[in-house]
C-alpha cells in the first residue's frame, strides 16, 4: 500500500473516523484505524464495537489531492498515528507500507515508521441493507437528539433507559428518554410518506456522537436491522448497536390535565434557576422551590450553609391553583436549554406528581417532564 494524500483533507476524515477509537477496549486491533487503500479511493474506518465510523475520500475529490500508487490495507495505532499526522511539517504526507506491517510516514524532510496490525483480523462491518429505512433532514436529526438524549440514564443498572427510543411509522417520527426522574419526548410529522416501521433503542453515547458529524450535511438515511443501525451522511457511515430490550410504555408518565398553568420566556426562567442554583449546589440535597400564588411566582433556594436566595419570576401568563413545588435545579437547567430562547407553558397537577414543559407555540410535538422532589 503506498498513497498520497492533502493533509487537511485527511485530517478532518480521521477526526470523525476517531470517534469511535477507544482506548478501553478488550480487542487490541479496535485501538487502532484501518485504512484500505483501493484504485478508486482510500476508506477509513474507526470502531469500538458499539459504534463504528466509516468514510471515504475519492481520487475524484480534487481539495484531498490523493493519489494511489500502491492498493492494500493496513490498522495501524490510532492515537499515535494521529498524533503523528497532525504535527507534519507539509501539506502533503505519503502513507507506504515498507514491510511486513511496518509503515512509513513521510512529508517534507520528517519520516516516521510505525508498527500496524493485519487489516485482515479487523472486524468486517455489517451489511445493513436499505429495505427498512428512512431518510429525514440532518437538522431535524441533529435538534430530536439534542432536545431528548438530556434524558437518558447514566446508570448501567438499568441498561434499557441508557438509549433513547426511536419509533417510525407511515408519518410519525416519535423520540423519547426518561432516567425515571425526567423525560424528553419529541414527535416531528414526516414531510413524505414513509414505508418503514422501526422500534429500536439506541445508546445515548452513539447518539452524541452523531449529532456532532451533522453540521455540513443535509440529508441522514437511517437503516436498521435487529441490532444494528446505520446513518448514512453521505460519504459517512455511522453504525450503532442498538440496545436489546422492551422500552417502558412512558405515555402514561404524561398527565393529560393540569390544575396550574403558568407560561415563561424559557431564557429568563433559566437565568433565574442557575442564580438560585449557586446556592442549592451547596446544600445536599440540591433542590430549589417554586412558589405560585395570586401574585404571581416566585423562586427560593436555601442552603443552611451558606444562605438563601429568593427571586420573583417574570410570567407572561397564569392560571389555576396556588402552589409550592420543590425540584432539582440541574434537570429544569437542561430542559430549559433544549428550548432555546421561547416562550414556554409549564403545567402542574399537585406537588408531588410530574410536571410538564412545552413550547407554547407548537402543541404537544415537544414535553419535556421532570418529576418533583420530595422535601418533607
Amino acid at each position: 500500500m503506498k498513497f498520497t494524500v492533502n493533509r487537511t483533507a485527511f485530517i478532518k476524515e480521521l477526526n470523525d473516523v476517531s470517534r469511535a477509537i477507544t482506548s478501553k477496549t478488550t480487542i487490541p486491533v479496535l485501538t487502532g484505524l484501518k485504512l484500505v487503500a483501493e484504485a478508486d479511493g482510500l476508506t477509513l474506518t474507526g470502531s469500538d464495537a458499539d459504534i463504528s465510523i466509516q468514510t471515504t475520500l475519492s481520487i475524484a475529490d480534487e481539495a484531498a489531492a490523493l493519489s494511489i500508487e500502491k492498493t492494500g490495507a493496513i490498522v495501524l495505532p490510532a492515537r499515535f498515528f494521529s498524533d503523528i499526522v497532525k504535527q507534519l511539517p507539509e501539506q502533503q504526507m505519503t502513507i507506504e507500507i515498507v514491510a511486513g506491517f511496518q509503515t512509513m510516514i513521510t512529508s517534507g524532510s520528517a519520516s516516521f515508521t510505525i508498527n500496524g496490525l493485519d487489516a485482515n483480523s479487523y472486524p468486517h462491518l455489517p451489511e445493513i441493507t436499505a429495505a427498512n429505512s428512512v431518510t429525514i433532514g440532518a437538522d431535524m436529526l441533529r435538534q430530536i437528539i439534542s432536545q431528548t438524549v438530556i434524558a437518558v440514564s447514566n446508570q448501567e443498572s438499568r441498561p434499557i433507559l441508557t438509549g433513547v427510543h426511536f419509533s417510525l411509522n407511515e408519518k410519525t417520527f416519535l423520540a423519547v428518554a426518561t432516567d425515571s426522574h425526567r423525560l424528553a419526548q419529541r414527535t416531528e410529522t414526516l414531510s413524505t410518506d414513509n414505508t418503514s416501521v422501526a422500534d429500536v433503542i439506541i445508546p445515548g453515547k452513539s447518539l452524541n456522537e452523531l449529532a456532532k458529524m451533522l453540521e455540513n450535511v443535509e440529508e441522514v438515511e437511517l437503516r436498521i436491522t435487529d441490532n444494528q443501525v446505520l446513518f448514512i451522511l453521505g460519504k459517512t457511515l455511522f453504525y450503532s448497536r442498538l440496545l436489546e430490550g422492551n422500552y417502558p410504555d412512558t405515555t402514561r408518565l404524561i398527565p393529560k390535565e393540569s390544575d396550574t398553568l403558568i407560561t415563561f420566556n424559557a431564557t429568563e426562567l433559566l437565568a433565574a434557576i442557575n442564580r438560585a442554583s449557586l446556592l442549592s449546589h451547596e446544600s445536599r440535597n440540591n433542590v430549589v422551590k417554586l412558589l405560585i400564588s395570586e401574585s404571581g411566582a416566585k423562586i427560593t433556594g436555601n442552603s443552611p450553609d451558606v444562605g438563601r436566595v429568593e427571586e420573583e419570576l417574570h410570567v407572561k401568563k397564569q392560571e389555576g391553583n396556588e402552589l409550592e413545588i420543590s425540584f432539582n435545579p440541574d434537570y429544569m437547567k437542561d430542559a430549559l436549554r433544549s428550548f432555546g430562547n421561547i416562550d414556554i407553558e409549564v403545567s402542574f397537577t399537585v406537588p408531588l406528581r410530574p410536571f410538564t414543559l412545552k413550547p407554547v407555540d407548537n402543541g404537544d410535538s415537544f414535553i419535556q417532564l421532570i418529576t418533583p422532589v420530595r422535601t418533607f
